[in-house]
Formats: structure tokens, sequence, C-alpha cells
């Protein structure tokens, strides 16, 4: 991409839509607006149109447009998806319904169905004659006049999309593309997920529940890029919309339509990116990222400059075999509830005020006390500057409010109640940290902590003091760090397939050639999206477990090692101590085989130094600890800081994106890229 061109970032939030953009002279660009729920691309092109007329970007000089979305999810969420079909091998409709022994409730009295079911109801699934073998062998042919009764009745129930996950059809997908011809020559309206291209690997119900989800949502996602490329050409933008996949790499919109399951936590995936980009200008590659909006906080972990992927994740609580950057979301944000449980007990989240009607202070007709509430009566926030002063907020409703349903049923004073939900909220993000740290093998106090988004800054500091963790950085522009991800991150094509032999048992001539297959599909992704070919980075793994194991792990394969195989097993057999604790010397087999190719990672450079002005732009009352009171505390424009400078806590570091608490018993110094360092002093 050439470096005098301008590129958008733009990363569709659940209160704001985060804006990222890139001049042409290197600076970098970064604002807010209240997101559209209704539909999401309203916000997104108000923003485009601010960047048109107030910032004087020129339309033609655009040449990346990259979009975090959160439409996937929410078409789960919400339960707007499309009226799915679901065609399996006869005998196998109920595959959906009777999922895995295992349950996540094992004894509650009262049992809920863990399984999707609502994807397809019974009613709307059918078994058509044909089989194909474990080793891709045809064994029954395919019988046509089945596909074609079960169509019949589909289209009397006015599907608009069909699911079609046959037996083995991931060794032989034959029967699958049949199937696929059939639909378009007499439907051409319906649109066809096929399980051989959505997740062409063993197990059933795994295989099934993807392909049915890329059903369900393909449509929603489909009309929202087509309308959404429409508009961005309208607005005479020339740049392809690029779209941030779960994995964290970058897919042309035409690629997302055709499978729309990789675009689950697009947006968290996209500040995770945006973080390790980060990181690496001042050499920081282990990296726990607490990236925390108006709705909810994504954890995620980085290790040696490596994001942790997992090859399935829980979307609305269904495990939903699809690779993404490892995100621990939980339901703690700005605009998390504080509410009283019935035993009295102060609770936070995960409901949420959202955007609409949004936090009492908002004035915007919130009535339930949220965190932005507690932090603008502990004085953390400046109710004339919050979002750039785009809003102003109302302290004397955030206090009644607390006042009301907080502070007096609990016979606390106001300022207590709101330390309260503080508390509350940061010990719920300290344990989500502890979840995808120590729960992998990682202490999380050999990281450094980042706090992104619009509250991460605001409560980075207090997270880590309770994990023990000593470090904190905050990025120039954290608030937007998920939209400013997306202009870092490389154009990303993963393939799979199935192997299912013992380690042992194969040759490493024999492995090649299957990687060479995927790695042909691979590039033939890419090609579609322009890449120059010769600029593509590959990157080959292995899913591996112990023989008998039901889970597997991924290891990356170096063709070019002494004894490539031999480094897998011992690969292997480090990394599973590192998860579960204990390996032993035993048989193992391979499970998948992955090939994935992106564009090198572009190197973020940092910001120039900025010209010195005086850093203290005023002195604020704040309130962290009730024994003392509130404190006379001065307050930074993080605008005028410069590189080199430094100061202690207890500070405010005020910016247009968010707010950066620095308590007492912290110091703050300036690094390279502006990036503000915190470090706990005399410990």
């Amino acid at each position: 991409m050439s470096v005098n061109k301008q590129k958008i970032g733009v990363d569709v939030g659940g209160t704001f839509t985060d804006f990222s953009c890139q001049l042409s002279d290197g600076r970098r660009l970064g604002f807010k607006i209240p997101s559209t729920p209704g539909d999401p691309s309203k916000a997104v092109i108000e923003g485009v149109v601010e960047l048109i007329e107030n910032h004087n970007v020129d339309p033609s000089e655009i040449d990346l447009f990259a979009h975090g979305t959160t439409v996937a999810t929410n078409a789960v969420i919400e339960r707007k998806g499309a009226t799915v079909g679901l065609i399996t091998t006869s005998g196998f409709r109920d595959v959906l319904e009777i999922g895995r022994q295992m349950r996540q409730q094992m004894y509650s009295v009262r049992l809920e169905p863990e399984t999707p079911v609502f994807l397809a109801p019974g009613r709307r699934r059918f078994g058509v004659i044909e089989r194909i073998g474990p080793d891709g062998e045809i064994i029954t042919p395919l019988d046509e006049s089945s596909v074609l009764e079960a169509l019949t009745s589909l289209r009397t129930q006015k599907v608009s999309s069909v699911a079609v996950a046959l037996l083995f059809s991931f060794m032989n997908p034959v029967h699958e593309k049949r199937i696929r011809e059939i639909i378009l020559d007499n439907y051409p309206d319906i649109l066809v997920s096929l399980s051989s291209e959505v997740d062409p690997v063993f197990r059933e119900y795994e295989r099934t529940v993807v392909t049915a989800f890329d059903a369900y949502i393909k449509p929603t996602v489909d009309q929202y890029l087509s309308n959404l490329s429409n508009a961005l050409k309208n607005k005479k933008i020339g740049a392809s919309l690029q779209i941030m996949q779960s994995r964290g790499g970058l897919a042309g919109a035409e690629t997302a339509r055709m499978r729309p399951v990789r675009l689950f936590l697009s947006g968290p995936a996209g500040g995770v990116i945006g973080a390790l980009s980060e990181g690496k200008i001042n050499n920081y590659k282990d990296l726990i990222t607490v990236d925390i909006g108006g709705t909810s906080c994504d954890i995620a972990l980085i290790n040696d400059a490596k994001p942790l992927i997992r090859q399935e994740g829980i979307i609305d609580k269904y495990m939903v075999r699809v690779p993404m950057v490892d995100v621990n979301a939980i339901g703690s944000g700005g605009g998390s509830i504080a509410w009283l449980d019935k035993a009295g007990g102060l609770k936070v989240g995960p409901h949420s005020a959202g955007s609409e009607p949004g936090p009492a202070c908002y004035g915007r007709g919130g009535v339930e006390p949220t965190v932005t509430d507690a932090s603008l009566v502990l004085g953390l926030i400046d109710p004339e500057y919050f979002a750039g002063g785009r809003f102003h907020l109302d302290k004397d409703k955030a206090y009644n409010i607390i006042l009301e349903k907080v502070a007096t049923p609990l016979s606390l004073s106001v300022e207590e109640a709101a330390l309260g939900i503080h508390r509350v909220l940061n010990a719920q993000m300290a344990e989500g940290i502890r979840f995808v740290s120590i729960k992998q093998g990682f202490d999380p106090r050999d990281f450094v902590l980042m706090g992104l988004g619009g509250g991460g800054p605001l409560h980075a500091c207090e997270l880590a003091s309770e994990l023990n963790i000593q470090k904190v950085l905050v990025p120039r522009q954290p608030g937007v760090l998920s939209a400013a991800g997306l202009l870092s991150a490389p154009i990303e094509h993963e393939v799979s397939a199935s192997f299912g032999k013992a380690l042992k048992e194969v040759s490493l001539p024999e492995i090649i050639k299957g990687l060479e297959v995927l790695s042909t599909e691979a590039h033939s992704l890419m090609k579609k999206e322009g890449v120059s070919l010769k600029d593509i980075e590959i990157c080959f793994s292995l899913d591996i477990c112990y023989i008998g194991q039901g889970y597997h792990l991924e290891i990356i394969i170096n063709l070019e090692a002494d004894d490539p195989l031999g480094k897998v097993y011992s690969d292997f057999l480090s990394l599973h101590d590192r998860v579960y604790g204990h390996s032993v010397e035993g048989d193992v087999r391979i499970v998948n085989l992955r090939a994935i190719q992106r564009t090198p990672v572009f190197e973020k450079k940092g910001q120039p130094q900025l010209p010195s002005k005086s850093s203290i732009k005023e002195t604020r009352q704040i309130l962290s600890d009730p024994r003392i009171g509130f404190v006379e505390t001065k307050v930074f424009d993080r605008s005028n800081l410069i590189i080199g400078q430094e100061f202690l806590g207890p500070a405010v570091v005020d910016q247009i994106d968010t707010t950066t608490w620095v308590p007492q018993g912290w110091s703050a110094s300036v690094l390279e890229g502006s990036m503000l360092f915190l470090e706990r002093v005399g410990n």
C-alpha cells in the first residue's frame, strides 16, 4: 500500500463507533460518534462524512477502508438471522439437537437446551439419501429426488438460507456441491452454506453447528456489507471494503460475504492487533489487553508478540468452531448497570444502558446507575470533555440515581456507593484476566497490562494492583485502538483440512503434499484480494492430540528444521504441559492440517514529538480513598505531553477518546510513540 495515501479504520461498538484515519503525512486522527444500533452503517457513513467535511480527507486518496463489525454476532444474540433449513445425510437430521454428551449444566434441577436448535428446528431439518464413506468413497449415490422433496417443503416454510452438512463431506464434497447446484437451479434466491467449505474437518456435530450458524447470519451480513460497499462508493471512496476476521486478519468484503461465520468477534480482534502493533514500538511483546467499552470488557493475551488463537469460541453461550483471537468478553463496561440482588448485594452488569438511553448522566432518559455515573461522581471524568466534548454529562443526575438506587438502600454515602461500583467492576475484570492467563498456563505478573477502549485506561492501574502486575501501558489513542488496529492488520486467509493419522505412521513428504494443497487454496483467496503474491508470508500448522484424547493443540511446523516432525512432537509436549499442567511421552495423532497466508504486518512508526506546552490543564477534586476524601489532583492534557516527561500519581490524563487515572503509588512517563508508561513505585 502506498505510504502517501490515506487509510481509514472503523470499529462499530455497542455504544460508540470508533474511527482512526492515517493521514498522508503519517499523523493519526481518531474520534468517536454514537453508534446507531438499528442500522450500524449509518454511524459509519456519518463518520466518513465528518472526515471528508471537517478534516479535509480526500475520498480519492483513501486506499484502505478497514471495518470491524458486530453485525454477525448481533444477528445471533438478537435472534435476527435468517430462516434456515438444514440438509443432512438421512438418519443424521437431529445431530444439531442431540449435540455432545458433555454439558455445562450437569446437575441443575432445571436443565436448559445447550444446543442451538433455534438455528433449524425439527420441521426445517431434512435427511437426504446419500452416503460418503470415511475414506471419501461413494457408498450410496445422491438421490436427487429426495433433495427436491426436501427443498419443496423448505420453500413452503419460507427459508431464505440452507445449510448442507453431509456425513464425511470433508473427505469428498461432491454430494454437497451437487445439492448446491440443485438449490440454485430451482431457487436462485436462497443462499447456501456447505460444511465442506465452511469447516471441512471431522466431528459431525461441530461441523453441522458452524455451518448452520454460517447460513443463519449469511443474509444479514451479505445485505449489510453490500449496502455499506454501495454507500462508500456513493461517497466517492474508491478503496475496496476490507473486513476484520475473528482470527485477526483482513478479508475483502466479497470473501467475507462467502464465509460470514469468520466475522464473529471481528471488533475485539482489531483491538488485539492494534495492541500488538503499539507494543512493538517500545519492544513490549508480552501483553494482557483490557479493552473496556460501553457494554463489555474484552480481555486478551499476547505472548512473544503473538496473540493467542483458539480454534473455537463461544457465541451467545454456544460453542462455535471458528478460529479466533482468544478474547474473553465479559459484561463489564462503562454502561454496565449497578443493581442490588435479592440479598442486598451490589452487582454490576452484565446488563448495560448502551448508547440508547445510555447512563443517567447522558441525559437521554437513562434511569439506572452505571459505571460511568460512578466515575463522574468520583471526579475521574470531566463532564465538559467527555468524548472530546461531544457530550455534556449531567453530574447531578448521576449523583441522584446512585443515591436512589444504591446508596440509600445500602445506607452508604453516594461517594462510597460509587467507589463500591468501581471495586465490583474491577473484581469482575480481574477474574476475567485470570481466565485468559492462569488458565492458559501464564502468570499475569510476567506481563504488562495495556488499557484500551474508552474505559481501559481509567481502570488499568487498579486492575494491575489487584493482580500484582507492576507495569501498565496506555497507547496514544486507546479509545479508538480497535479502529487503529485495523490499519495495522494483515490481509490473511486460513484453510484447513482433516488428516486423522498417527504421527509415527506418516512421512514428511505426505504431510507436505497435504499442506501444498491447502496452500494453493489459500493462495487463490489471496489472489482475489489483489495481493502481490511475492509479499505473502506462509505459515503451516498441525492440530495434534494424544491418541484417544478429545481436544487438540495447534502446533506450528517448520519445514526448514532439521527434523520437522520431531520438533512438532517436542513442541506439542511442551505446550500440553503449559496448558494442562502435564505431558507424557506417548503416541499422538495429527487431527488437521492448516495453511495460513498473510501479507506482512505494517510496522507502525512512532508519532513525532509534540511541541512543548504547559501539559497541566487544571486541577480536579477526585476521590479514590474514602478515608482521605476528595484530593486536589493535577489533570494533564495528553496532547501536550512530550516524550521523556515524567510525573507521579495521583494524576489524571485527559484526551479526546479516554481518561487515564494514575493513582497514588504509581509513576507515569512518556515513551517513544507517545506511549504512556505507568509503573508501581515503592513496592
